[in-house]
C-alpha cells in the first residue's frame, strides 16, 4: 500500500502497484522488511519491475542479510537504502561487504548521531598541493609516531602530516617494503610526536594523541579522502630529519624518522625516501589558507606557526 503518490519520492510494498505506477516524474521505491532468505527474491522481483529504490529493513540481524541483498542486487541499476538509528550503525551500513548501502534513513533524537552522522559524510577530495623542497637537514633524535592501521592501504595513499595544520605533507604508507623489510601495508611512518595530522570533523589531532581506536584520514590518488581506524600507535625514539616545503609563497616544515622506509610522494607519483630528498625536488600536499586551531579545531583567529 502506499499513502500517496504526490510526492517525489514514493514508496510502494505490493509489487504488482509498483509495476503498474508510471509516472516518469517520480522516483519509485519498495519497501521490504527481511525476516528470511525468501524475501530476497521479493527484492529482486521489484529491481525487476522499475524500483529505483528498495528501502531494506533487516531488524535484529542486520549484517548477514543486508550482504545477501547487495549481492543480489549489485548487478541492477537499483540503490539500496536501509533504516538507522546511530551514527554508530551508519558507518556500518556503509562498510557491509565492502559494497555497502546506497544510502541510510537516519532516525534518532540524539544531536550526537546527527553530528556523527555529518562526519561519517564529510570525506572528500582535498585539493593536492606540488611542494618545492628548500631544505632537508638532520635535527639529531626524538620521538616518532607510527601509525598502524586497520586497514590496507594502496599505492599512493598516505596520510598528511606537518609542523602547521593548514601546510601538510602527504607520507606514504609502507606497502611497498624493501629487501630488508617486508611490506606493511597498514602502516604510515607517520612523524615526529608534535606533528599534526588530519582526522574526520575537518579537525587535526598531534601525531601523539593517536591511539587504538582513533580515527584517521587517508588520502589517495586526485586527493580522494577515506576514514580508517588505528589498531596501533608506535612511538619510539629515531633519528629525525626536518623538510622544508614551499608552495604559493607559504613555507611548512615536517620532520620525519631519517630511514629509507619513509617515503614522500613525487610530483609524477613516484615515492622518493627521506633519505633520497634533494632540496628542489616537488612533492605532495595539501596547502590551505592559514588559520588557528582550538584543540583540533579550526578557528578564525590570526595565528603565525614558525
Amino acid at each position: 500500500m502506499y499513502e500517496s503518490t504526490q510526492a517525489d519520492y514514493v514508496v510502494f510494498r505490493e509489487i504488482e502497484q509498483l509495476r503498474k505506477f508510471s509516472d516518469p516524474e517520480k522516483v519509485k521505491g519498495f519497501y521490504k522488511r527481511i525476516e528470511s532468505n525468501n524475501d530476497l527474491d521479493q527484492i529482486l522481483k521489484a529491481a525487476e519491475a522499475g524500483a529505483n529504490f528498495i528501502i531494506v529493513d533487516t531488524q535484529d540481524w542486520r549484517i548477514i542479510p543486508l550482504e545477501n541483498v547487495i549481492a543480489t542486487l549489485q548487478r541492477t541499476n537499483t540503490k539500496i537504502y536501509a533504516p538507522a538509528s546511530s551514527s554508530t550503525e551508519i558507518r556500518t551500513l556503509f562498510s557491509v561487504l565492502e559494497l555497502g548501502v546506497d544510502g541510510v534513513i537516519l532516525t534518532t533524537r540524539d544531536p550526537n548521531d546527527i553530528e556523527g552522522a555529518t562526519r561519517l559524510m564529510d570525506p572528500s577530495n582535498l585539493n593536492i598541493s606540488k611542494l618545492k623542497i628548500e631544505e632537508v637537514r638532520e635535527v639529531g633524535v626524538g620521538e616518532r609516531v607510527c601509525i598502524d592501521t586497520a586497514s590496507i592501504l594502496g599505492m599512493g595513499e598516505g596520510v598528511l602530516v606537518g609542523s602547521r595544520s593548514n601546510f601538510l605533507f602527504l607520507i606514504h604508507n609502507e606497502s611497498q617494503g624493501s629487501s630488508f623489510t617486508s611490506p606493511r601495508p597498514f602502516r604510515v611512518n607517520a612523524g615526529a610526536v608534535y606533528c599534526y595530522t588530519l582526522v574526520p570533523g575537518k579537525k587535526t589531532k598531534y601525531l601523539s594523541e593517536i591511539e587504538s581506536g582513533s580515527e584517521v584520514l587517508v588520502i589517495g590518488k586526485g586527493g580522494k579522502v577515506r576514514v580508517v581506524t588505528v589498531g596501533r600507535s608506535k612511538i619510539e625514539t629515531r633519528p629525525l630529519t626536518m623538510i622544508v616545503g614551499e608552495s604559493n609563497g607559504q613555507r611548512g616544515t615536517v620532520i620525519l624518522q631519517n630511514a629509507e622506509t619513509i617515503q614522500l610522494i613525487g610530483e609524477d607519483d613516484s615515492l622518493i625516501p627521506v633519505t633520497d630528498l634533494k632540496v628542489g625536488d616537488l612533492v605532495l600536499g595539501v596547502v590551505q589558507p592559514s588559520s588557528g586551531r582550538h584543540f583540533g579545531m579550526e578557528v578564525s583567529e590570526y595565528v603565525l606557526e614558525k
